[in-house]
């Protein structure tokens, strides 16, 4: 493979001004450079963990000849990765004429504000919301505010505030949008295509030229952190205080980040944050849909990726089950040499996946249910929004011209130490009659499936019970009935 050129140091706009910086460590966060290195301390550290939305900034990148912004996590989100980007604190924020922001003035005149402490980290999601969708309905506002908690206000005023910042101003006139030709260039002039590299030891830090850069680093030194999203090697660090270097950072290679449809069979790049791949996902298998918009916060969102989530291994991780159901595939990359191996097989135990050294999940491949078929996942949590999954089941099935299962893969979450597939259950269900007696008859196949634990989360005895539920739910929800399974906030109200 041809060598990349090598930078030692990272370029990146802050607000309105070009930072070029040479001293950086692979686990300095963003939030902790804004308030030590430059007194920005508008945003403020609430959790450290990606899960208050006190520290949301902006970030800008180029995509597809264009120019996104979007929230991140500044607590979790790694200085090194905002090379090539624009970071945009609440400080550059600033109203024509002397006066405030629109959507501070919103928030100040709807009285969205009390204490003050998590009030930064709103607007900036405000912010960011309002460029997308400058008149938001209350379920744009409340999807884009998942992230961000407020002890004081109730949210009312706040949602209050977002559904009127149009009146204030004009979204396509705000700073971010006049600007946009001349931060779009500026961008483009510090993007070199050289790797980086910083650092030595324990403070060495690699972003990548490319993907092929990416797989001879690995190849060089195979025992190097990998980090994506960071929004779980961001906890590593600001909750258990571990190393990760030396640490390779991805976030910014565009050619992980496609997504393909061809021959009923869907490519997404290890790469593709949640975002950015919902809407191919949800397209395709409108399932995806409601569980993406689950997945922690948008900052979470823009920033975690469907690779991460996979690599990481981790038992509750919510995308493995459903693509484990569908027969998902992942290609598996070292150097010049790829393998392909059924998801399911990845996962080998707690902590233990089927990734060699130097290798690298390169892309996942989802096959389409097949017509006809039932597809449903169903996610289970304390509270709806931006929580850890307690379980998580997924569900395929295939009847015949008789009604009868022809086929059946059913995935969970929560329930083993790894993604599982409910093997005995599917067994019990395959050659019956699709109806819920079928499923009640089957239900004793769980216990011969999973033995689950207790943690903070949920006991054994409401894992196990919760499993078995969820599959009464799916067979309500493929064989019909007349009462609601669903109650939505707004109904219930």
């Amino acid at each position: 493979m041809a060598r990349a050129g090598i930078r030692n140091t990272i370029r990146f706009l802050l607000n309105d001004e070009t930072v070029e910086l040479a001293d950086v460590r692979p686990d300095e966060t963003v939030l902790d450079w804004l308030r030590l290195n430059r007194s920005l301390r508008g945003t403020k550290e609430g959790c450290a963990e990606g899960d208050c939305g006190a520290c949301t900034v902006l970030v800008g990148r180029l995509s597809d000849g264009g120019l996104v912004y979007e929230s991140v996590n500044s607590c979790i989100r790694f200085l090194a990765t905002l090379d090539g980007c624009h970071l945009v604190t609440i400080e550059h924020l600033r109203g024509h004429n002397g006066r405030m922001h629109p959507v501070q003035q919103a928030m100040v005149d709807f009285h969205g504000s009390q204490c003050g402490f998590c009030t930064p980290g709103f607007v900036m999601s405000l912010y960011g919301l309002w460029m997308r969708e400058p008149w938001p309905s209350d379920a744009d506002v409340e999807k884009a505010l998942q992230g961000n908690l407020c002890r004081c206000t109730g949210y009312d005023a706040i949602v209050k505030a977002a559904k009127q910042i149009s009146a204030y101003g004009v979204a396509a006139d705000c700073e971010l949008a006049a600007e946009r030709g001349r931060i779009h260039d500026a961008l483009l002039d510090i993007r070199d295509g050289k790797r980086v590299e910083i650092g030595k030891g324990k403070q060495r830090l690699v972003l990548p030229a490319n993907a092929d850069d990416l797989a001879a680093i690995l190849e060089d030194e195979p025992g190097a952190r990998i980090v994506a999203g960071a929004t779980d090697v961001g906890l590593w660090v600001t909750k258990f205080m571990r190393d990760i270097a030396p640490a390779v950072f991805i976030g910014h290679l565009d050619r992980l980040k496609t997504t393909t449809l061809k021959d009923g069979v869907l490519t997404i790049g290890a790469g593709a944050t949640y975002t950015a791949a919902r809407q191919a996902l949800a397209d395709a298998i409108p399932a995806f849909g409601p569980l993406i918009d689950r997945i922690g916060g948008e900052q979470v969102r823009n920033m975690g990726t469907i690779g991460g989530n996979i690599a990481n291994g981790s038992p509750i991780g919510d995308m493995p089950p459903p693509l484990i159901a569908l027969g998902a595939t992942l290609t598996l990359r070292k150097g010049k040499s790829r393998r392909t191996i059924a998801l399911e097989d990845f996962f080998i135990a707690y902590g233990k996946q089927d990734r060699r050294p130097g290798e690298f999940v390169e892309a996942v491949h989802v096959p389409l249910p097949p017509a006809g078929a039932h597809f449903a996942v169903h996610k289970v949590t304390k509270r709806r929004d931006e929580d850890i999954t307690a379980a998580l089941g997924a569900f395929l099935v295939e009847t015949d011209a008789e009604g009868k299962v022809s086929s059946a893969r059913i995935a969970y979450g929560g329930m083993a130490a790894t993604p599982k597939r409910a093997s005995a259950v599917e067994a019990a269900l395959t050659g019956k009659t699709w109806s819920m007696a079928t499923v009640e008859a089957a239900l004793p196949a769980f216990e011969r499936d999973f033995t689950p634990l207790s943690d903070m989360r949920a006991s054994a005895q409401y894992r196990m019970l919760v499993a078995k539920n969820l599959l009464k739910r799916f067979s309500l929800e493929t064989t019909g009935t007349a009462k609601p399974i669903k109650v939505t906030r707004e109904r219930a109200a």
